[in-house]
């Protein structure tokens, strides 16, 4: 049986070939001889390494033709395409097979059995807590929904080809697949225009609808199967497309709406789709089976009347909730369902009454059809009621605690409570905010007139608590304070909660919507236990969060990424998540961290398995969120399959992590100590370079892509916070997406090499802290791929674009220099002769696109030369 190396090996080479085929019908052999010349010399170069090699295939595209140029991006990005497909195939493959099994439940469910854990206890333990990936509007994802349409049309024939009977199918299938990569050929890859805040919600919503909605329900009825216990609902899905404000104006209260009106539209829709099915499949006869008094009276309240199901009490009860499911479909969106109801109904008020109904219809099954009814399509319908409800996902508001400090400054100016608000020291603040929010007054007035900022921030606030009402208590339930710096941002944003009834004072005040810190910079993530601990001793606050026991802190990667270097970055996420764990223990709640991670190493990325694993002890608790953004999406949740495994490492690893209190995670004076050191070490490296370098932004902004970059439509949000050319103002994303298109990857591993050299730390002591340290072994593996990836001879060609040669030469040899230090710093602790030696598998794959890639850098490099001059 081949292995799975050989399996992508053969896919890639099939798929490879069927797109050879395309092009050599479509465009001629000419143009077919000219791209597979440039792919032969590209993987002889690669091979080579010489940089004789390089140069002659560098002069080669330097000979292309615009249009010659075009369609040779176009074939090399195709062929990337459909060997990211191979690979996802037999990712699939591998999960159905069960090979992943340590990082999945079935897996990890064995391992805690062995620790003494029962499997009631387990059940118990999820049921109680909360696991959401939440999907953001964050722009690094180039692909159109059209290629990505056409991606999934060839990952399905990939899995009709496993699954053909007969040769006659197998044909059919080859057809087809030749066919999609026929169109994927001739779809432009990339946007015309600049994506809007629109077609992120669109985007966003078809994996909702497409990938989640399928599988969810399906991957709880397999862990229910596995534990042999039901489970509530912990696994939620959850969005900020259409509710992230901070930075983005193009955000307000009417993207809030529309966001939860396509989502209402898409979730409706579906349950609708299902519960007709359910209708023509539920066919049983009141003549041969008894259905229960309370089927029996939902039959009747129905309205069904029809004489041809006047014995059939399933399909008139499926009538009459179908019917109530149209209505609601129309009273929260205005549209009219793809099949008319064929009664008149009234509108659901909510959710749980639409669960109530199909609950009626099941329990009726099982008691008089008997066990077989408890799992199929009714079940998984009403898990999908039961996670989806009326919103589809979870809508997160989020604002930068700058804005609210000016709409509060000019609130209290205007009502007269205060004409210096913003002059205040922070105790001073804190005091006149807790005064003003222990009474119902409020501040703003119809009366009043006010700035273009605070009109458009009060609206977006009645507009959420507009479609908490429409929508229900689970559309909304999170505000993210961007840059949280101290108690006075969390207690401005509940004044404001407050204007729009969002926020009840009283003597038992209550709250819709809860304002949860970020702290997003090493500053920040240094004071947070402070502003946690004097948040928490708050009476107000305390009495609030008191009613859920939870506290959610939402702690960023990017931002502090690039205030202070990588492995500044992740030792202060993991001492900070340490320490506001003992203040949230501390004051009698349980904490529930938010962690933003990004796709790349530099914005948190890498396996969220192996980083679960290394998270601090109680920090996890069964309760996490972790954003999922850009390519990662199309990665991780392009399909129900992909979906489906993705969840499942996700809990897998929150379970383990949650249940698993090994020595290995907790933390030695030694461990902390050295770390310190290195952190310390680090960041003067980091910023030494990036801050205080003379000429520093002129290198970036020439040396890399970042001004082609912000002219890509990729996202609706800006590339900076202001419109100053500084590395400070810039948004991390670009800042990282830019060092990953020159090949020079500086925020995911820069400083590591030097820290070592200069701190004097043991290598030794380093080795013994990679072998038996979760969080320093999961940091250098990340690390280390992210080195495996750059290529320093490709950086230096984009360092050849800076106008000041003396400066190109001065930085890109510190980056280089750096670079040689930091592997041959890891080499020495991971005990490799080369990067990736102890995982052949993962190389294997990032060696096999190279050739590919190496050229569209080359080609890039000579574009951007001719686009500046």
């Amino acid at each position: 049986m081949p292995s799975e190396a050989e399996t992508q090996r053969s896919l890639v080479r099939m798929l490879g070939a069927v797109l050879g085929d395309v092009i050599r019908e479509q465009d001629g052999e000419d143009v077919f001889q000219q791209i597979e010349n440039i792919r032969r010399a590209s993987v002889g170069a690669y091979r080579d390494g010489s940089d004789a090699s390089s140069k002659a295939l560098t002069d080669e595209l330097a000979q292309l033709t615009v249009d010659e140029t075009v369609r040779f991006v176009h074939s090399f990005a195709s062929f990337l395409q459909i060997t990211n497909l191979a690979e996802d195939h037999v990712q699939r493959q591998r999960g159905r097979s069960g090979a992943d099994i340590a990082a999945s439940v079935a897996g990890v469910v064995t391992d805690l059995e062995a620790q003494g854990f029962t499997r009631a206890q387990i059940a118990e333990r999820l049921s109680g807590g909360l696991v959401a990936p939440v999907i953001t509007a964050h722009p690094s994802e180039a692909r159109r929904k059209s290629v990505l349409d056409r991606q999934h049309a060839i990952a399905h024939d990939l899995d009709r080809l496993d699954l053909a009977q007969s040769d006659a199918e197998r044909r059919r299938t080859e057809a087809d697949l030749k066919r999609q990569v026929s169109i994927l050929w001739r779809t432009r890859l990339l946007r015309q225009m600049r994506i809007a805040v629109e077609d992120e919600i669109a985007n966003a919503t078809s994996y909702f609808a497409e990938s989640f909605m399928p599988a969810v329900p399906e991957i709880y009825a397999q862990w229910e199967e596995l534990l042999g216990h039901d489970l509530k609902s912990f696994l939620r899905v959850g969005t900020w497309v259409g509710g992230d404000r901070d930075g983005n104006p193009n955000v307000n209260g009417e993207t809030l709406r529309r966001a939860l009106r396509t989502q209402a539209s898409a979730a409706l829709r579906a349950y609708l789709e299902r519960i007709h099915a359910l209708g023509a499949e539920l066919s049983l006869s009141s003549r041969f089976t008894a259905p229960g008094d309370e089927l029996a009276a939902l039959a009747e309240r129905s309205g069904d009347t029809s004489p041809h199901r006047a014995d059939e009490p399933y399909r008139r009860a499926l009538t009459g909730i179908y019917a109530r499911t149209a209505r609601t479909l129309t009273a929260l969106t205005g549209e009219a369902p793809a099949r008319a109801p064929a009664i008149n109904a009234e509108a659901y008020n909510g959710p749980d009454e639409l669960k109530a109904d199909l609950q009626i219809v099941q329990r009726s099954l099982v008691d008089s059809q008997g066990p077989s009814f408890s799992t199929g399509p009714l079940p998984d319908l009403i898990r999908a009621v039961d996670v989806f409800g009326f919103h589809l996902a979870t809508l997160d508001l989020r604002q930068n605690s700058s804005v609210h400090g000016r709409v509060v400054a000019e609130l209290l100016k205007s009502a007269g409570v205060a004409d210096n608000y913003d002059a205040l020291p922070e105790d001073e603040r804190r005091k006149l905010l807790i005064e003003e929010l222990s009474h119902v007054r409020l501040l703003s007035s119809p009366f009043a007139t006010y700035s273009e900022e605070t009109q458009k921030e009060l609206r977006t606030l009645a507009a959420a608590a507009e479609a908490k009402r429409r929508h229900g208590p689970d559309a909304i339930r999170s505000y993210i304070i961007s840059n949280t710096t101290a108690v006075s941002d969390l207690l401005e944003t509940w004044l404001l909660l407050k204007e729009v009834g969002l926020f009840r004072p009283g003597e038992t005040p209550e709250a819709s919507i809860f304002p949860e810190p970020l702290f997003e910079t090493i500053g920040d993530l240094r004071a947070a236990p402070r502003t946690m601990g004097d948040y928490l001793a708050l009476p107000l606050i305390r009495a609030l969060h008191s009613v859920s026991g939870v506290v959610e802190i939402m702690v960023g990667y990017s931002d502090s990424n690039k205030d202070g270097s990588y492995l500044t970055s992740i030792w202060e996420l993991q001492k900070a998540s340490r320490a506001l764990h003992g203040v949230v223990s501390g004051a009698g709640f349980r904490m529930q961290l938010f962690h933003g991670r990004g796709g790349a190493v530099g914005r948190g990325g890498g396996s969220s398995f192996e980083a679960l694993l290394a998270q601090p002890p109680g920090t996890v608790d069964c309760r996490i969120r972790v954003t999922e953004q850009g390519e990662v999406v199309a990665n991780k949740y392009g399909d129900p399959d992909l979906t489906r495994q993705s969840l499942d490492t996700l809990v897998a690893g929150t379970l383990l992590a949650s249940l698993t209190h090994t020595r290995a995670n907790e933390l030695s004076t030694q461990q902390a100590e050295t770390l310190d050191t290195l952190s310390q070490a680090a960041m003067r490296a980091y910023r030494s370079l990036v801050y205080e370098t003379p000429g520093f932004v002129e290198y970036f902004y020439d040396a890399t892509p970042i001004t082609e970059i912000a002219d890509l439509n990729i996202g609706s949000r800006p590339t900076a916070r202001t419109t100053t050319r500084s590395i400070e103002s810039l948004r991390a994303i670009p800042w990282v997406f830019s060092w990953a298109q020159s090949r020079a990857m500086v925020p995911g591993w820069f400083g590591f090499g030097s820290a070592v050299r200069d701190a004097g730390v043991d290598i030794a002591l380093l080795k013994q802290f990679w072998e038996s340290w979760p969080f320093f072994r999961s940091a250098m593996s990340n690390m280390e791929m992210v080195m495996f990836k750059s290529d320093m001879s490709i950086a230096r060609r984009y360092a050849s674009l800076v106008k000041d040669r003396q400066l190109a030469d001065r930085i890109s040899g510190t980056i280089t220099a750096e670079w040689a230090l930091t592997r041959d710093t890891l080499l020495a602790i991971t005990g490799q002769s080369d990067l990736l030696e102890s995982s052949p598998d993962l190389a294997r794959t990032i060696r096999s696109r190279l050739p590919y890639i190496d050229p569209l850098n080359h080609l890039q490099i000579e574009l951007i030369a001719r686009r500046r001059s």
